[in-house]
């Protein structure tokens, strides 16, 4: 099976940045590879099978940047997953109405699950639920300040339920390190039937990549393996192909 590739833009006071597990003072920006879309446009020149887009401030409460989200899905042809911040129906229902492929919510998911349940009866397989999980196993929400006293197996199994397909895993602890995914949760998360798992978090080589390929995920959020240089994004398709 093959594994789609996602390069990470993740939006921060309208520039690319990447931060060190999920803190915002640890921003660095990338504003060397240009503006938001000249970065999306980069990755999907280069071969990506889509793009994962987060509006870091719309996460965190600070602020919002969804024009510039919507300018990234107009100058794109591949998709594009989104999120961050998206926390109400009518927010969700606005970026899968402007083209967005699929959104990623997490806080709604466990605050809202009868507007989750609605979403996925709408928009069916468009909707990703973002598991977050510390060093613990347990499952973070609001911008990865608040734990929901959930292991990731335990909030797959209540999402099941909502006829939910598809999951991002990302191990707060381990995201933007580079040191190495945390394969137990995602292998767990691979053993249910009919469900896609897409990991992210502490992707740091191709060896990596290759555990997640044998693991059997959907797909791979690459961020800052990507924009420091630790592999380039032909080699990871290469791998996931």
């Amino acid at each position: 099976m093959q594994m789609k590739v996602f390069p990470a833009v993740d939006i921060m006071d309208g520039k690319v940045v990447r931060l060190f597990r999920g803190r915002p003072e640890t921003a660095k920006a990338y504003t060397n590879l240009g503006d938001p879309v000249a970065v999306a446009k980069k990755w999907e020149d280069e071969g990506a099978d889509g793009l994962h887009v987060i509006d870091l401030d719309a996460a965190l409460c600070m602020g919002d940047n969804s024009a510039t989200v919507f300018e990234i899905v107009k100058a794109v042809k591949i998709p594009v997953h989104v999120g961050g911040g998206i926390r109400s129906e009518e927010t969700a229902e606005r970026f899968l109405n402007m083209g967005v492929d699929k959104i990623m919510v997490g806080t709604l998911a466990f605050k809202g699950p009868k507007t989750l349940a609605k979403l996925v009866e709408k928009f069916g397989d468009n909707i990703i639920v973002a598991l977050d999980y510390g060093e613990n196993g347990k499952v973070m929400i609001e911008g990865w300040r608040k734990n929901v006293q959930l292991d990731v197996e335990n909030a797959i199994q209540r999402f099941l339920k909502l006829k939910v397909k598809t999951f991002l895993l990302t191990s707060v602890s381990r995201d933007g390190t580079l040191k190495g995914v945390s394969i137990d949760a995602v292998k767990k998360a691979c053993a249910y039937e009919d469900v896609n798992v897409i990991a992210a978090g502490g992707v740091g080589s191709l060896k990596d990549l290759m555990l997640l390929k044998n693991v059997g995920v959907y797909g791979v959020v690459i961020g800052k393996a990507l924009y420091e240089g630790a592999f380039s994004l032909k080699d990871a398709l290469k791998i996931a192909r």
